[in-house]
């Protein structure tokens, strides 16, 4: 209620660790003796609230048994804020086609990751190739007090010609755009890029600046203007104008 007043329109449910009361897919798959899984009776009652106050449920970053739970639970659309899709990149944030599904029954978006790891299954040995070759500069920033991913930050501005070459194209993220189309419809897609969040983006893909040539790469596919507008926010806008009707 604090949160909504100060103007807060969505919650992400979790983070990579989970709060008590909702399981992350990060804890939900390398923690395999969980003593509960999904939303607690708590949870169950945060989100009844957010659908009440009009704020918007993001999954992103939920596990399995959280999603499932929110789904049952919603009364309104929810969001997946920054996650792909997984039969095309099984990483254990992306959604898989049931909840992408599930999604588009329920009236909200999938908004895609750019986290080149989300949309390329290469990306991860390409990444840790490179990590090996600066192992021993990575445990110096370390050492010297520097985050994991800070110090990846570094070391990825520093051997900029090493990271251009591992960074995926950005058709493979209009693939994911393709995927969720052809499998829900075009209404249930939109962007969400985690600019703030990663430190290595797809090609030609460097800030909000490059969203042009996402549209130019829509159109060659054969996307209408108004199907890209929708992908481009609008399905995003209606989802948010859904939460906030009474």
């Amino acid at each position: 209620e604090q949160l909504c007043k100060r103007g807060a329109r969505y919650l992400t449910l979790t983070h990579n660790i989970s709060p008590s009361w909702a399981t992350s897919a990060a804890d939900e798959t390398t923690k395999p003796n969980l003593a509960h899984k999904g939303l607690t009776d708590f949870g169950k009652q945060v989100v009844q609230k957010m659908n009440e106050l009009g704020m918007l449920i993001d999954v992103s970053h939920a596990g399995e048994q959280t999603f499932w739970d929110v789904i049952k639970l919603s009364t309104k659309p929810i969001i997946a804020s920054h996650s792909c899709v997984y039969n095309l990149t099984p990483h254990r944030r992306n959604l898989k086609d049931e909840q992408i599904k599930a999604i588009a029954k329920n009236g909200g978006v999938i908004q895609l990751n750019f986290n080149p790891g989300f949309i390329d299954s290469s990306f991860g040995t390409k990444e840790k190739l490179f990590l090996q070759k600066h192992a021993t500069e990575m445990d110096s920033l370390l050492k010297a007090g520097m985050g994991d991913f800070y110090s990846m930050d570094y070391l990825y501005q520093k051997y900029k010609e090493e990271a251009n070459a591992i960074r995926p194209p950005l058709s493979l993220l209009i693939d994911h755009v393709d995927y969720i189309v052809k499998l829900v419809g075009v209404d249930f897609v939109g962007l969400g890029s985690d600019f703030d969040g990663i430190n290595i983006n797809p090609q030609q893909l460097d800030d909000v600046t490059s969203y042009p040539l996402i549209t130019k790469a829509l159109l060659q596919k054969g996307y209408s203007k108004k199907d890209i507008s929708k992908i481009l926010g609008g399905n995003f806008l209606r989802v948010l104008r859904a939460n906030e009707s009474k």
